[in-house]
């Protein structure tokens, strides 16, 4: 395991990071606690030390297993959890983004996880009702309480990201370092807008879902209906299983799973990305951690990044084409050598 820079702070975390919403079973999917300290054991072992947990999961059994298992040496880990979610169904002050809430889901996650700081604080969810200016300003005030050593932000949109970290940064207060959004093969859509401001403003990016809620080990190749969905309903269209067939003939050419060949593929992607893998068993987890030993070449990349394209749409697309870049430039678009670009092909 190797480790990265958390996108603008000095902190090192493993390569890929452990989420932890599988440790529990009180979603009635989720594992035991012996199983979950198989899980992680494993990531351990192999010198994962980034754990990724948050309020909700598992309705707080999640952050206890987690602050069970790192108690012993709870300095070596970087610790993660998330606030936003509701934890009191029917009382407003009980969810959300606001300071009350913040405050409040803090103090009790650190009771769960039996320490006295976090090195991770996420938002979890924008609730588009918090002003920014409270929510920043809120986690400035825990960050200078020694509480939370760093903030990220998790589910949100770019403008809102962008708007917040600027407004941090002209008041001094903490900014946010890391961001958690849903991408991988199956849904590229962040790579619009959320992927390229991450690396404008040197956040790391740790995604989640990454092997597309699990399409993406060829589990449903082979088990779908006339019309292209999978047998089990879960609306795995025709291009989804495209997809994992592109992945699965990848991991044969590698004599490696398809899960290895999602994960790396996420992996190889621009910028700061630390994967988050999650497993509801201690073989699920092991085939994930194997995807340390897997690197894409660039035909392979070419040929995934073909079978998944995805429609940026505007103004992405209409500002990238040969017409509007000859208006823009006066022809001179291809003699710059900008640095700045942030995405492959601008």
């Amino acid at each position: 395991m190797l480790y990265k820079l958390l996108g603008r702070s000095g902190m090192r975390v493993s390569e890929l990071g452990l989420g932890a919403m599988t440790f529990g079973k009180e979603w009635g999917w989720g594992a035991t606690k012996t199983e979950s300290k198989k899980m992680f054991a494993a990531f351990a072992d192999d010198g994962g030390n980034f754990i990724d947990t948050a309020n909700r999961y598992t309705e707080g059994t999640s952050e206890k297993l987690v602050g069970e298992f790192i108690s012993r040496d709870r300095e070596h880990f970087v610790l993660a959890t998330k606030y936003s979610l509701f934890m009191r169904r029917d009382d407003p002050n009980f969810s959300g983004n606001h300071r009350k809430n913040m405050v409040q889901s803090l103090e009790a996650s650190l009771k769960r996880l039996g320490t006295d700081y976090v090195d991770l604080y996420w938002v979890h969810a924008w609730d588009f009702t918090t002003p920014a200016e409270e929510v920043m300003r809120a986690l400035d005030d825990l960050v200078r309480q020694g509480k939370v050593l760093h903030i990220g932000i998790s589910d949100t949109p770019a403008w809102i990201v962008s708007q917040a970290n600027t407004l941090a940064e002209l008041r001094g207060w903490a900014s946010f370092v890391g961001l958690q959004i849903r991408y991988s093969l199956i849904d590229r859509t962040a790579e619009a807008d959320l992927l390229p401001m991450a690396r404008s403003f040197d956040m790391a990016v740790t995604p989640w879902s990454v092997l597309g809620a699990g399409v993406l080990t060829g589990k449903y190749l082979g088990k779908s209906k006339p019309d292209g969905r999978a047998k089990d309903g879960a609306a795995k269209d025709t291009r989804n299983l495209a997809i994992a067939k592109s992945v699965a003939s990848v991991a044969d050419d590698l004599d490696c799973t398809p899960s290895q060949v999602a994960i790396s593929w996420v992996r190889q992607q621009p910028g700061v990305i630390v994967p988050l893998i999650g497993a509801r068993n201690l073989a699920q987890l092991e085939d994930n951690l194997g995807a340390l030993n897997v690197t894409l070449a660039d035909d392979h990349l070419a040929q995934l990044d073909e079978a998944s394209k995805v429609d940026l749409g505007f103004p992405h697309n209409f500002l990238s084409s040969d017409a509007i870049r000859d208006i823009v430039f006066g022809g001179t678009y291809g003699s710059i050598r900008n640095h700045r670009r942030l995405r492959s092909g601008e």
